[in-house]
């Protein structure tokens, strides 16, 4: 009897604490804004029997089609749209010889995207207007997070090992067909995780085991700013789309907003009482999605870094990501193995309103 209590008590969330109110002049109504009524949502989920967790979602850059990684060697596409029935997933295969990790679209083309995989050193690049892939680059490391450049023609990834590495896209030579190819850049540049900012003249690094956040120029490399963030090391980093917050989380489950501006740290969110796994603005800016070792993903404003909403998950998410012009997210991960209780399952949720 004991035991169903405790296993019950693990499973509840714990509800938001409000902190001080913000500055009037930050909030939504003297900014002349209408507020989201995010409560008024429940969750969405798809689940998907499989030993193995979902590992990563993402949307394509029209936001028709999400795409989920992680439980095989397939890639599955949905049209939210119209169904986020398993059955009504697209399925791309035939590139990978192990599981799929990870996976991007490319931001200016809505059918162009690539998967990694830590276990057969792969990234595949796929076009979802035909079945087969049309480029394969084998690695002589794991990689681990992928990114692409604004202009797509670019390609950060991070290994295992904590490296960066850089693939370009053009022609090579004599060759008459473009193709991606390896950066002369050697990886000697460490980084958990790597992003490239809004114009493409910069890059964001962070490192699992370090406080602070780097920003580099692109391609010199040249360090630009590296500001204290977290205590315990640096693992999500996340750009608003207006350009003017740098929302950073770690293992202290603070999340930070730094102002792009003066690099200063313009507000701190310590809503969450887990480490943070991922970060994500809404398409506006105004909202921020972060995801962490709970069973929830919270919601706040990012002009006062107030909690909005906490939404309840089946498992921790790996990862969280809004679409690109709509208030919803998606999330995913896997159920845990209970005593006495269903096999585990693999899971994707949607989040919103609007699909």
């Amino acid at each position: 009897m004991s035991s169903q209590v405790n296993s019950k008590e693990e499973e509840e969330v714990a509800p938001l604490q409000r902190p001080p109110s913000p500055p009037l002049h930050t909030t939504f109504a003297a900014r002349g804004l209408h507020a989201q009524n995010f409560p008024a949502h429940k969750p969405r989920d798809l689940r998907i029997p499989s030993p193995q967790a979902i590992t990563h979602v993402a949307w394509s850059c029209d936001g028709k089609r999400l795409a989920g990684v992680g439980i095989d060697k397939i890639t599955r596409i949905w049209t939210p749209e119209t169904s986020m029935e398993s059955r009504a997933a697209t399925h791309f295969s035939g590139g990978h010889s192990d599981d799929v990790d990870y996976i991007s679209w490319n931001p200016t083309h809505p059918e162009l995207f690539c998967t990694s995989s830590q276990k057969d050193r792969r990234i595949v690049f796929w076009d979802a207007r035909q079945s087969r892939h049309t480029q394969q680059i084998i690695l002589k490391i794991s990689p681990v997070q992928t990114n692409y450049s604004p202009d797509g023609r670019a390609l950060i990834f991070t290994s295992a090992g904590h490296q960066l590495f850089f693939l370009t896209y053009g022609k090579d030579g004599d060759a008459t067909k473009a193709q991606w190819h390896f950066s002369d850049k050697d990886g000697s540049i460490v980084a958990s995780t790597a992003m490239f900012n809004h114009v493409g003249d910069g890059i964001i690094l962070t490192h699992h085991s370090e406080h602070s956040v780097r920003v580099m120029d692109y391609p010199t490399l040249t360090l630009r700013e590296s500001p204290a963030a977290h205590v315990g090391g640096c693992v999500a980093v996340a750009l608003d789309p207006r350009g003017r917050y740098l929302a950073s989380g770690g293992y202290d489950s603070i999340v930070n907003m730094f102002d792009l501006s003066e690099w200063i740290c313009a507000r701190t969110i310590s809503t969450c009482e887990n480490a943070i796994n991922a970060l994500s603005f809404s398409y506006d800016g105004e909202y921020l999605a972060i995801a962490n070792t709970g069973s929830y993903i919270d919601i706040c404003a990012t002009e006062t870094g107030a909690p909005l909403h906490r939404v309840p998950a089946l498992a921790p998410s790996p990862t969280v990501t809004w679409h690109p012009s709509k208030y919803v997210f998606a999330y995913c991960g896997q159920t845990k193995l209970r005593e006495g209780g269903p096999p585990p399952v693999a899971i994707i949720s949607l989040f919103g309103g609007g699909i």
